[in-house]
């Protein structure tokens, strides 16, 4: 068994358990949602946990589902019994007591419309990410860098460490990253094939899983990269609404995540090309059959899986400090682009990130040109795999990735 960190999310989940009758915690597989659940005493405490991985309780949701919420009870990957929702909506109008249900799962309960639509102004649904770097290394006491800079951009820099390949390749599944003694080829391996054959059959009727597993390895080579599902249905030899079809369920059990464009007319998004990045660099590293990104080893990898790794860090940042706050990028006419653009409010973030140690000046062009476009942007950062953290500028900054992610 992984030894436990404490998450970033918890004080969140605190908060609605507090105000909703129902909290939803979803995310990847083997993320740590079951462990958190067990394992927080202001969560775990007076809930009776029951997991429909069991035979007896997904038997008793399906027949007797008012005996399973006859009490406070934690629900664990709820998603093999839809139909459950139905007997919690009735449970809940009948007592809204506060934080009597918790469900939690390795599909995306608010995409799935049935699911939704059952729980609408019941629940609170929220995200657990990879493990973060922070949490890796028990650093969650402190207030993370990227919140810090949003309140304050002239806040004093600091140095840091460079992080290693291996934590990329490893990414922020616990079972892997937190014990060495695992084989992480095989782990993902063994991984992979549980989510193809067992996730993928319960959320959807696919005929060929073997198309699907071909399509879900063509995202991972295009993690870091804007989305053209014209040419991943192409490479797959899949039809544009099959390859779209497969890529949702990819995005609903949590391998993958879109970024939508950072535009000045927001409503245009919706109609513009995302960027992918798969939820987890690890997991991206082995479908994309990675095992090194050692410079000159395979450079084409490198700089996406490392940009993968910062929005898969900051997505779960954001998602327990900041949950308004998006995540974006920027592409100007193919002229000029950011990696990541972080928007809280009024305020935006420009990120470009290196996964070299040393920059030059032509690696600040994007980022000059959004500060020049974006009057709103209170910081521009490089964040390189370098140590030392400087201001280049004004509101240009170049930061150690370790130090973005602290």
């Amino acid at each position: 068994m992984t030894e436990y960190r404490d998450r970033e999310i918890t004080p969140r989940l605190l908060r609605a358990l507090n105000s909703l009758p129902v909290v939803v915690l979803s995310g990847l597989r083997q993320a740590g949602k079951s462990t958190l659940l067990q394992h927080e005493p202001g969560i775990a405490g007076g809930h009776a946990y029951r997991t429909l991985d069991d035979f007896g309780s997904l038997s008793s949701a399906r027949s007797n589902p008012e005996a399973l919420l006859s009490q406070p009870v934690i629900l664990d990957e709820v998603q093999r019994c839809p139909e459950l929702l139905v007997a919690i909506k009735r449970a809940v109008d009948q007592n809204r007591a506060k934080g009597r249900f918790i469900l939690s799962g390795s599909a995306n309960l608010a995409l799935m419309a049935s699911v939704s639509e059952s729980l609408a102004g019941r629940a609170g649904y929220f995200t657990l990410h990879p493990l973060t770097r922070r949490e890796i290394r028990r650093e969650t006491r402190s207030l993370p860098f990227i919140v810090q800079l949003l309140g304050n951009p002239d806040m004093d820099l600091q140095d840091a460490d460079p992080i290693r390949d291996i934590e990329v390749l490893t990414g922020g599944l616990p079972p892997v990253c937190l014990d060495s003694r695992v084989h992480a080829a095989d782990w993902f391996r063994a991984y992979i094939q549980t989510y193809v054959e067992r996730d993928v059959r319960q959320l959807s009727q696919i005929a060929d899983l073997v198309a699907f597993q071909t399509l879900a390895q063509l995202a991972a080579l295009r993690t870091g990269q804007v989305l053209s599902i014209a040419s991943v249905a192409r490479d797959a030899r899949l039809t544009a609404v099959t390859a779209g079809r497969y890529l949702d369920l990819l995005e609903t059990s949590f391998l993958i995540r879109r970024l939508p464009p950072f535009l000045r007319n927001r409503g245009s998004r919706l109609i513009k090309s995302p960027k992918l990045h798969f939820t987890d660099s690890g997991l991206a590293a082995r479908m994309a059959g990675i095992d090194s990104i050692e410079p000159g080893r395979d450079d084409r990898m490198r700089g996406p899986l490392y940009e993968s790794h910062v929005v898969q860090n900051l997505s779960a940042i954001l998602e327990a400090h900041l949950p308004d706050a998006r995540l974006g990028f920027w592409h100007e006419q193919g002229r000029y682009e950011v990696d990541l653009v972080v928007e809280d409010g009024r305020r935006t973030v420009a990120i470009e990130i290196k996964a070299a140690t040393r920059w030059t000046d032509s690696d600040l062009t994007g980022l000059r040109a959004f500060l020049d476009r974006t009057p709103g942007c209170i910081a521009a950062i490089l964040a390189h795999n370098g140590s030392q953290a400087v201001r280049l500028g004004d509101r240009l900054l170049a930061v150690p990735i370790a130090r973005l992610l602290a």
